[in-house]
Formats: C-alpha cells, sequence, structure tokens
C-alpha cells in the first residue's frame, strides 16, 4: 500500500498553490536559485502565523570564534522566568534563511511555553562551510552559559532545538560540547532533523511528495562539507549520522514526517541514542512532509505536535 498525505493538510496546503506551483526543479548545485526561492516562500508562509504581542525581543552581537561578529537574538515572555532557556538554531538547508525569517515561529515557541530562547544567526555555506556554522553555534552556546545570571537563567538547565539544518546542527553541538566538555545541556530538541550526507537517493514513493528533495540535499551537503560529502572521511559532528557512540549525550526529543526524505535517518539516529542508553522521545507523523506544520499549523496533527514540543520544552 503506498504512502497517503494526511487529508487536512493537503487541504491547508492549497491556500499556498499560487506560491508554490510555479516553483521547477532546480539543478543540483544551484545554491544561489534554492535560497532565494527557499526565502522567499518561508517568509511569505510564516507572515501567515500571528506575532505574539508578550514576547520581548533583544539583540546581542557577539564574537563567534573567528572573531567575526554574529547575531544572537533574546526572546522571552513578559512576567515569565522559569530558569531555563532553549538555544535555537534555525533551518534552510545549511545554505539559507536568517534569524529575522523565524521571528514569528521562535516568538510563538515562547509565548506559548514561557520558557525564554536565543537564536543564532550562524554563517551559512557555501560561503561559510564547515567548520563554520557549527563553530558559530558553539560561541552561541558559550555565551548563553557565561550570561546566564544576567539573563534570570539557570546554566544547568539549557537545551538546544532546531529543526531540519538546524536540527541537525543542534544533534552536531551536542557532540562537539561533549568532545570539548562544554557547557551541559538538559535536553535536545531535534524537529526533522537533517543528519546524513548520504542521503541523496531518491525514493520513488516519496519523490512526487516531498518539498526538500534528495538533489536539494546533495546541494547543500556538498555546499557544507566540499568534496568530503558522501564519504566515509565526515566527523559526526559535520553530520551526525556517522556517530557510532553517543554515551554521555543530553535526552532527546526527535520528531519527523512520515513523508519526508529524513525519515530513515532519524529513525536510525533515535536508535542509536537509546542503544547507547540515551533517554529518547520519538515521534513519527503520519502522512506529513518536511516541515508540514509550517504551512498548517491548525490541522489536528500539527496542534499534536505543537504541544508535544511545547510540553517537552516545558520538562527541563
Amino acid at each position: 500500500m503506498a504512502f497517503s498525505v494526511d487529508r487536512d493538510f493537503t487541504q491547508a496546503l492549497d491556500k499556498f498553490s499560487a506560491l508554490l506551483e510555479p516553483i521547477e526543479p532546480i539543478a543540483v548545485g544551484d545554491v544561489a536559485t534554492r535560497r532565494e526561492i527557499g526565502e522567499r516562500v518561508l517568509r511569505e508562509v510564516l507572515r501567515t502565523q500571528p506575532m505574539p504581542s508578550d514576547v520581548l525581543i533583544e539583540d546581542f552581537l557577539v564574537k563567534a570564534a573567528d572573531g567575526s561578529s554574529m547575531l544572537l537574538r533574546w526572546y522571552c515572555k513578559e512576567g515569565s522566568t522559569p530558569g531555563s532557556a532553549v538555544l535555537y538554531l534555525h533551518g534552510g538547508g545549511l545554505i539559507f534563511n536568517d534569524v529575522g525569517i523565524y521571528d514569528r515561529a521562535v516568538a510563538n515557541y515562547v509565548s506559548k511555553s514561557g520558557v525564554p530562547f536565543l537564536s543564532v544567526d550562524y554563517r551559512k555555506a557555501p560561503e561559510h562551510p564547515f567548520p563554520t556554522p557549527i563553530e558559530d553555534c558553539f560561541s552561541a552556546l558559550s555565551w548563553l552559559h557565561k550570561n546566564a545570571k544576567q539573563l534570570n537563567v539557570d546554566p544547568n538547565r539549557l537545551a538546544v532545538m532546531g529543526d531540519s539544518a538546524g536540527g541537525g546542527l543542534s544533534a552536531a553541538l551536542t557532540i562537539l560540547t561533549r568532545e570539548r566538555k562544554g557547557p551541559s545541556l538538559a535536553r535536545q530538541i531535534l524537529i526533522y532533523p537533517m543528519l546524513d550526507d548520504r542521503n541523496i537517493i531518491e525514493d520513488p514513493n516519496l519523490a512526487p511528495i516531498v518539498l526538500w528533495t534528495n538533489d536539494d540535499n546533495l546541494t547543500a551537503w556538498r555546499a557544507y562539507l566540499g568534496d568530503a560529502a558522501g564519504t566515509n572521511n565526515v566527523s559526526p559532528v559535520a553530520a551526525p549520522a556517522h556517530l557510532k557512540n553517543a554515551e554521555g549525550l543530553p535526552p532527546a526529543y526527535i520528531e519527523v514526517g512520515e513523508l519526508d526524505i529524513f525519515r530513515n535517518e532519524d529513525i536510525q539516529y533515535a536508535r542509536l541514542l537509546t542503544n547507547d542508553g540515551v533517554s529518547t522521545e520519538f515521534h513519527l507523523r503520519p502522512g506529513v512532509i518536511h516541515a508540514w506544520e509550517v504551512f498548517a499549523p491548525e490541522i489536528p496533527i500539527s496542534v499534536r505536535a505543537m504541544n508535544d514540543r511545547i510540553r517537552v520544552i516545558q520538562s527541563f
């Protein structure tokens, strides 16, 4: 029996048909076109979501490891002081998007959970390939840990969270932090994370459905890793699916759609974590594609997913 798309999602997606239908296949390696289209589509879709009025936003310019200036954006709910905080790493295939595009998405997490978020404007490939983006993320985590008390945050109650490429960077950051004995993390929250540079073979069952394709994935990983992409010479800090030993990593929450090309790598990663004693909550959302809830936050499966995410954000 073939996979079927969630009926509520199909109906919800109709309102974006004018935005999505003109998109033609893009040649492998064409980062510029993917960047232009990806940012335009996500910006327009997220604009349909409300911007909470109870979330305060403050920007910080900090030094990255190489001395470059990096934007960190702090979101906190008025009157809420839970003591915990989340470092948020946005998606975009490692090649596009920025903190500003994600303002509404992050602010909604903060408004609903009461937990403050620090969103990281890490640099993107191919202009800044590995290891620059993950080093930016480590610098941001170090800054958050160092400045926790000034932000009314307990430095022992920090989590890292991200979607798609940001989910992959979040997983990678826990590995890098373990290697460097950096700030402890209470949780890793991985939303359909991009974990494996070897995922470039098209699944005929998914090909007619997906928005993020295997060609997109190949382009993104080559931009990030260069000639090393797809080989055995890739560090798990670059692509976490190469990890052999997960011992000592923080408890995980992992979620992915059944119709997402990241499904199998995310299932495998959850298996690796649990086999090595890392407590892991895993959700396979039936009948939906990559980033489905961005397009349809109001449908039942999206509401359930958001409730689960908020519960986990509030749990540490």
